[in-house]
C-alpha cells in the first residue's frame, strides 16, 4: 500500500468516531466538518515523516478540536463584546454535559450522530443523505447514485438539509424514548444505504468495504436500544447473511463471483446462525416488513448448501410480497432473477423491460439485461447492453465482471463488421 493509500485508510476508518466526537464538542455540523478536514490535512502533512500515531482516531479527534478552537477564538476577536449584563460567570458546562451524555443509555457517539441527522425538522430524503456525507463520509457522487438522481440536486439537498438544522437550532442531547422511536425508520434507512455502500465495494476496496462492518455495529446497538423491534432484527439478519459470503464474493485476481459460483464453505458460518436466529426470531412476532422480507430471502440462499437446492419458488414469492410493501423498480429487477429460474429467460426480459426509463442510469439493470439477451441468443443487443452496464459501473470489479460477459459473448459470437458481406 502507497504512502498516501495508507493515510487514506486510518482517514476513512476514523471519519465517523472524530465527526461526531467534534460534533458533540462544537454543536454544529459545517465547524465538526471543516474541523475533520483541518485535522486530516494535518494528517497528511505529519504522518508520512512522524509514522501512523498509536491511536489516529484520537489523534485527530484532539488536533480537529484545537484547530475548531483557534477558529473560534480568532471569530470572537472580530466580534465585538456582549453587554456586561448578558456575560456569564458559569463554569464551562461542556465536561458535564458530555459525562451525562455518555451516561446515558445512548452511549455511542456516531448513532447519536444518526439521530441528530434523522431530526424530525428534516424531510426524509434529506435525513438519510446528510447522514450519507457526514457520518460515513461517502461522495456526493455516490449518494446521488443510490438514490438515484443527479449529483447537483443531492448537492443541494445535501446543503439544504444542513442549513434546516442549523436554523432549526437543533439540541445535541440524548433523545428521550418516543423521540428514537418516531427518528428509528429513517435511522434503519441510512444503516441500509450505509451496508449497500460498503457491499458495492471491489476486491481492492477494503476500507470502503468496512462500511458493512460498521453497519452490522450500528445494526447491533439499535437492537440493544430496541430488542422487541422485528424490523430492527430483520434489518441486522440481512447485513449478517450478506456480509457472512465476503470471503467467496470474489476470486484471487479481484474478479466478482456470483452467488451461484461462489464456494460456499468460504461463507461464514457464526454470522450465518447469528443472521438465521436473528430472522427466525423476528418472523416470529408476525409484523412483517421490508426488512424482515429481505432478510428471508438471504436466509433462504444461506440454507441452500448447494446452488441447484435454492427455493427459487419461496425466493420469487417473498420479492412478490417486497413489492407490495415496498413498490421499487430495483426490486422486480431482482425479482426478474428468480423468475429467470423458474420461467426462463423471455418471462425475466419481459418482466424488466418496461423498468428501463426509471433504471436508465443504473448499472445492475443493464448487467441483467445483457445477460438474459445473452441466453435469448440475441448476441448484438447483449452486447449494446453490456456496454451500457460498463459505462455505468460504480467499481473495477463491477466493470471487469460485465467484460468477462463481453469477452465470452465475442467467444460465442464475433461482433459483426459494417459493411462485410453476408450471404
Amino acid at each position: 500500500m502507497s504512502e498516501l493509500a495508507w493515510i487514506e485508510a486510518a482517514l476513512t476508518a476514523a471519519r465517523p468516531r472524530v465527526v461526531s466526537a467534534l460534533l458533540r464538542y462544537f454543536r454544529d455540523l459545517d465547524t465538526a466538518e471543516e474541523a475533520f478536514q483541518d485535522a486530516s490535512l494535518r494528517a497528511l502533512g505529519t504522518w508520512p515523516v512522524n509514522g501512523p500515531p498509536r491511536d489516529p482516531t484520537g489523534w485527530l479527534i484532539l488536533v480537529g478540536r484545537n484547530r475548531g478552537i483557534d477558529v473560534r477564538r480568532r471569530q470572537a476577536r472580530q466580534a465585538p463584546l456582549p453587554e456586561e449584563d448578558h456575560l456569564s460567570n458559569l463554569d464551562d458546562a461542556e465536561a458535564p454535559l458530555a459525562e451525562r451524555l455518555d451516561q446515558a443509555d445512548y452511549r455511542d457517539d456516531v448513532l447519536r450522530l444518526l439521530f441528530i441527522c434523522c431530526h424530525p425538522e428534516l424531510p426524509a430524503n434529506q435525513q438519510i443523505a446528510l447522514a450519507l456525507r457526514i457520518v460515513s463520509g461517502l461522495g456526493v457522487a455516490r449518494i446521488a447514485r443510490a438514490f438515484l438522481v443527479s449529483e447537483a440536486a443531492m448537492e443541494q439537498r445535501i446543503t439544504r438539509a444542513k442549513a434546516r438544522v442549523a436554523a432549526a437550532a437543533v439540541p445535541f442531547e440524548t433523545p428521550g424514548a418516543p423521540e428514537r422511536a418516531e427518528r428509528l425508520g429513517a435511522v434503519a434507512a441510512i444503516l441500509y444505504l450505509i451496508f449497500n455502500e460498503g457491499y458495492s465495494a471491489g476486491a481492492a476496496e477494503p476500507e470502503r468495504a468496512g462500511l458493512c462492518d460498521e453497519a452490522i455495529r450500528l445494526a447491533r446497538l439499535l437492537l440493544r436500544l430496541f430488542p422487541a423491534e422485528p424490523e430492527i432484527m430483520g434489518l441486522a439478519a440481512l447485513f449478517l447473511l450478506q456480509r457472512a459470503r465476503a470471503a467467496a464474493r470474489f476470486d484471487a485476481a479481484g474478479e466478482v463471483v456470483l452467488l451461484e459460483a461462489q464456494d460456499r464453505r468460504l461463507w461464514n458460518p457464526q454470522m450465518i446462525a447469528e443472521g438465521l436466529a436473528l430472522i427466525d426470531k423476528a418472523m416470529r412476532h408476525r409484523r412483517a416488513g421490508a426488512y424482515q422480507v429481505q432478510a428471508a430471502i438471504a436466509a433462504l440462499h444461506a440454507r441452500a448448501a448447494r446452488p441447484e437446492e435454492t427455493d427459487w419458488a419461496q425466493i420469487e414469492q417473498l420479492y412478490a410480497a417486497l413489492e407490495r410493501l415496498q413498490p421499487s423498480p430495483v426490486i422486480t429487477l431482482n425479482r426478474a432473477v428468480a423468475v429467470l429460474q423458474l420461467h426462463g429467460p423471455a418471462a425475466a426480459l419481459a418482466m424488466i423491460e418496461p423498468l428501463a426509463p426509471r433504471l436508465s442510469g443504473y448499472f445492475h439493470y443493464f448487467g441483467v439485461k445483457g445477460a438474459l439477451l445473452r441466453k435469448l441468443g440475441r448476441t448484438e443487443e447483449a452486447r449494446t447492453a453490456f456496454g451500457q452496464a460498463i459505462a455505468l459501473a460504480g467499481s473495477a470489479a463491477e466493470a471487469a465482471h460485465i467484460r468477462q460477459h463481453l469477452d465470452q459473448l465475442t467467444q460465442e459470437s464475433p461482433p459483426s463488421r459494417q459493411g462485410e458481406r453476408t450471404g
